[in-house]
């Protein structure tokens, strides 16, 4: 993927410096692995997640990029609950996330994941799945269950006759759509979108990252977006977090990221990026400092 495939994309409105209200906090979160190294010698540790805090302001789009294992997704899966932290903790709107209560924290926080397919229940239809939050929730009648659910998969672009189709008689975008219909079934305040597009032909990305700008002007919904690719991050973000080994490194506004990136790490991984030249060829890396 190039920075150029994306001319496409509306860029957001948000304010180069966002304020008010935060939507997520982090406080210093950190995830660290026990790790065997052997009969005789003692357990190492890794540290998956080292020390992070975060602050996510209501309406904007943080992007969190770096290379694969760097501890992206693993920080995702502690602001979703599926992980408990080694210490440290998350806010939701100033209060402090119990990951026991998962009915409650799904009411605020929804992920949307990197590949549509295995994240849908093979077994269920389209109207099954983006329902299947209210059902478990309780929340309405059967009718206005069913009501609510054409409604949103109205909005992400759905068809009425896939209501009764399954994943695997989609398209790879179509299920991204049904995926983020399921997300938003719930009216969340904030979306974890953890490399939503990296699965899907280059055509149908700039269409579901249209989607999600529509989507949040609709709603007004605060995004954390996960991703490895800068020429998304640069069209969709207001503010950058790189993270390098469980650490964030450098955190700026999308502009200063991109046209006076501070950290070795960051310039590297700007220096990486493929460009729309074919003559360019493959750049040449070095990691300094």
């Amino acid at each position: 993927m190039n920075m150029g495939d994306f001319g496409n994309i509306a860029a957001p409105e948000k304010p180069e410096h966002p304020g008010g209200d935060i939507a997520l906090e982090l406080c210093a979160l950190s995830k660290v692995y026990s790790m065997k190294r052997g009969m005789f010698k003692a357990p190492g540790e890794l540290k998956a997640v080292n020390d992070v805090s975060l602050r996510l302001y209501r309406g904007e789009t943080l992007g969190l990029v770096g290379e694969s294992g760097c501890g992206k997704s693993t920080l995702a899966k502690m602001l979703l609950g599926l992980l408990e932290p080694t210490s440290g903790n998350v806010l939701i709107n100033g209060q402090e996330v119990d990951p026991t209560h998962r009915k409650q924290n799904a009411r605020h926080i929804q992920p949307i994941f990197q590949d549509p397919y295995s994240s849908l229940n093979p077994r269920k239809t389209v109207a099954e799945i983006v329902g299947l939050p209210l059902r478990l929730h309780g929340i309405g009648t059967s009718a206005e269950q069913q009501k609510s659910v054409r409604k949103i998969l109205d909005l992400v672009g759905m068809p009425e006759r896939t209501n009764h189709q399954y994943p695997n008689q989609l398209s790879g975008g179509q299920r991204q759509r049904v995926a983020i219909a399921r997300a938003l079934i719930l009216r969340p305040d904030i979306l974890i979108c953890d490399e939503p597009t990296s699965a899907l032909d280059v055509s149908v990305q700039a269409q579901i990252l249209n989607l999600l700008l529509d989507l949040k002007a609709e709603f007004g919904l605060t995004y954390l977006f996960i991703s490895h690719d800068l020429g998304v991050v640069e069209h969709l973000v207001d503010r950058v977090a790189v993270m390098n080994k469980g650490s964030i490194v450098e955190l700026q506004t999308r502009e200063k990221i991109f046209s006076e990136a501070q950290h070795p790490y960051t310039r590297m991984l700007l220096a990486s990026a493929l460009t729309p030249e074919p003559g360019r060829g493959i750049p040449e890396l070095a990691v300094n400092g």
